[in-house]
């Protein structure tokens, strides 16, 4: 009996691996939603992973590396060594590659390229990712001022962008260390005929602000795309939350290996789990609590401990709180049942309350040890990271002190409550508020912290109203370089300080000469200034560094991991 069973495990461990199911056509399963196909809309993950796989860049990035580029649309990377960059590092010339198409069979040409990329920094919607040109190459981060009303010199930014022959030539306000970065990241190039064609804008300087911030679902490339890339689009589901993508057989590289790619929307963990086991899905995104669910199952690789260049979860302070009908701040007095708006503007409670952290419990208990730990919000591997950079560690007697002496000795002396807010499903989040919580409260019974989830649509919108004393979030890399991780968490202008209230001016300088230093030794040193100040200043709690994990069929090949990408890069994928 012992020996027959012995036989049987042997010939099951050297089965033949099950058969391809459906190979012409790859699915992913994503958790997140579509939201826009328009490559100038969304800031989200899931529209970015079917945008980058449609509409082509100048650049990209060269397999899984982060520092070393590879031409797209263009025919050469710009570097001073080939005299594409200006001595002075602010003028950039690309030459633009003949016989690239778009899906409708016209030629890209040095006019489209120019044109997407005005059309991307012109359109600006709100929340949109406008400024990663902008600020770059218009020297601004927003069309319009605080007010919304449109502020931007179109007649300046549009002679920045030139077309000098088969050269699309750009030239730099000032210059911007992580420009080519960006450029591999979001320099998607669109068709300006078939744009004008379908109502959007015709890239004349008189009518771009009829284009400014515009509803995002009255424009035609809301949901259809013409791009230049490896796939095209067969169809956008909405109410069965997927995307059909298909092979775009004149692509200048090649056709792709896949005929058809599925990108479907599938929040529930379960179903994910059972249509990956079933072979009906290729791909599915597995949250860090859940991996050993999937770990060990036939046909199945678990691919772990991924670089990312991300920082989550984050915990903000908000110095500026809106008191009107707001009841996260109780009574909104220092009375032992609510905080004043201003509580956050004492960097004793912000300091405190970052020693009141135990970070080696979330990076233990929620992320198995399988996530690094953050002195900045920084990740390692990214231009600028500084490993010896001061940070705060658990330590509840530095907790207690700092907050004896917060706002006179009348935090200790009269406690507060206040309720800190995460988004809905966003486990690991919930983690670190329940770890900043547990915190706080054991330092003082008088201390209490309320904990809330919204759903992601009030979640954003009660951040930028500045309605939630503290809030979790976090920040994966719109393009490798210190500068995007700085300016989102410490300058006045970021994404998180403006929903915070928060500014430093000696911060923002140093912020500004760190990215428009020409030297990269300068601009590290810069950055270690940056760092420190940041730390002196403690506008967040930055916890954690996670690793990326997919899980995948085991007849998936040639899968590459970007750690820039939002998403799958299909091109170079097979199953076999």
């Amino acid at each position: 009996m012992i020996a027959a069973l012995a036989l049987s495990l042997a010939a099951a461990a050297h089965a033949a691996p099950p058969a391809v199911r459906h190979p012409d056509l790859f699915t992913n399963l994503e958790i997140g939603e579509v939201g826009s196909l328009d490559p100038a809309f969304p800031y989200d993950g899931a529209s970015q992973s079917v945008i980058q796989n449609v509409y082509e860049t100048l650049i990209g990035f060269a397999g899984s590396s982060v520092s070393r580029f590879e031409p797209r649309i263009a025919t050469a990377v710009p570097s001073r060594a080939n005299g594409l960059i200006s001595k002075d590092g602010r003028t950039y010339r690309f030459p633009i590659r003949k016989g690239v198409v778009f899906d409708d069979g016209t030629e890209v040409t040095p006019e489209d390229v120019r044109y997407s990329l005005l059309r991307f920094m012109i359109e600006d919607p709100a929340g949109g990712p406008a400024a990663l040109l902008l600020e770059p190459i218009a020297g601004v981060p927003s069309t319009r001022d605080a007010s919304d009303k449109i502020t931007l010199d179109f007649d300046a930014l549009a002679k920045r962008i030139r077309v000098e022959g088969d050269s699309v030539v750009i030239r730099l306000p000032r210059p911007f260390g992580p420009f080519l970065a960006v450029m591999a990241r979001w320099s998607y190039v669109l068709p300006k005929k078939w744009c004008a064609e379908h109502g959007d804008w015709d890239g004349r300087a008189e009518t771009w602000k009829a284009f400014n911030d515009p509803p995002k679902e009255k424009s035609y490339l809301f949901d259809h795309m013409d791009g230049a890339g490896p796939f095209k689009l067969v169809r956008w589901d909405r109410t069965a939350r997927f995307v059909l993508l298909e092979r775009h057989d004149a692509y200048w590289r090649g056709p792709a290996k896949l005929k058809q790619v599925l990108v479907k929307s599938v929040p529930e963990l379960n179903t994910r789990n059972l249509m990956l086991r079933a072979g009906d899905a290729d791909l599915v995104e597995v949250p860090r609590p859940f991996v050993s669910q999937l770990r060990g199952v036939r046909g199945v690789r678990v691919l772990d401990r991924l670089p990312r260049l991300s920082t989550d979860p984050a915990l903000f302070f908000t110095f500026k709180i809106d008191p009107v009908a707001n009841p996260d701040i109780g009574s909104g007095k220092l009375d032992g049942d609510g905080i004043p708006p201003d509580f956050f503007t004492d960097a004793d409670v912000r300091k405190g309350f970052a020693y009141a952290f135990d970070y080696e419990a979330l990076r233990h208990d929620t992320f198995g040890d399988t996530a690094a730990a953050a002195v900045s919000p920084i990740p390692p591997g990214v231009f600028g990271a500084d490993p010896s950079a001061p940070h705060y560690d658990y330590d509840p007697a530095k907790a207690a002190a700092l907050l004896r002496k917060a706002w006179g000795g009348e935090v200790w002396k009269k406690g507060f409550k206040f309720t800190l807010t995460y988004n809905t499903g966003g486990e690991v989040r919930e983690s670190a508020a329940v770890i900043l919580k547990k915190g706080v409260e054991s330092l003082n019974p008088k201390f209490r912290v309320d904990l809330r989830a919204l759903d992601w649509a009030n979640f954003v919108d009660k951040g930028q109203r500045r309605m939630m004393p503290i809030f979790a979030r976090g920040w994966i890399a719109d393009y490798p370089d210190a500068h995007n991780f700085v300016y989102a968490f410490y300058h006045s202008q970021g994404r998180y300080p403006t929903a915070q209230g928060f500014s430093d001016p000696a911060l923002d300088a140093l912020i500004e000469r760190a990215v428009a230093a020409v030297s990269p030794a300068r601009r590290v040193a810069l950055y270690r200034r940056v760092l420190r100040r940041g730390y002196e200043d403690c506008p967040d709690i930055v916890t954690v560094h996670p690793a990326g994990v997919y899980a995948m069929r085991s007849w998936v090949k040639g899968f590459v991991d970007n750690p820039v990408n939002l998403g799958i890069y299909y091109y170079p994928i097979s199953k076999r």
